[in-house]
């Protein structure tokens, strides 16, 4: 095995787990689905998982800024 596939992360509370799941197996995560379909798989791209990984988390921090 040379890297993981990620399918169904629409489903799946943002994909966090798949973090802990190439940590233990010491493969990187190659692809990831975003549907249901052959063509919804793109090439994962770390950065802007733990982007939108946070987004919901940096959103409600700003906004209990602003209510302060």
């Amino acid at each position: 095995m040379q890297g993981l596939i990620l399918t169904k992360l629409d489903g799946t509370a943002k994909g966090g787990i798949v973090v802990a799941i190439a940590e233990s197996l010491g493969l990187p995560v190659r692809y990831v689905g975003m549907g249901e379909q052959v063509e919804d798989l793109a090439v994962f791209d770390p950065e802007q998982f733990v982007e939108a990984l946070f987004a919901d988390w940096t959103s409600e921090s700003d906004a209990d800024e602003g209510a302060g």
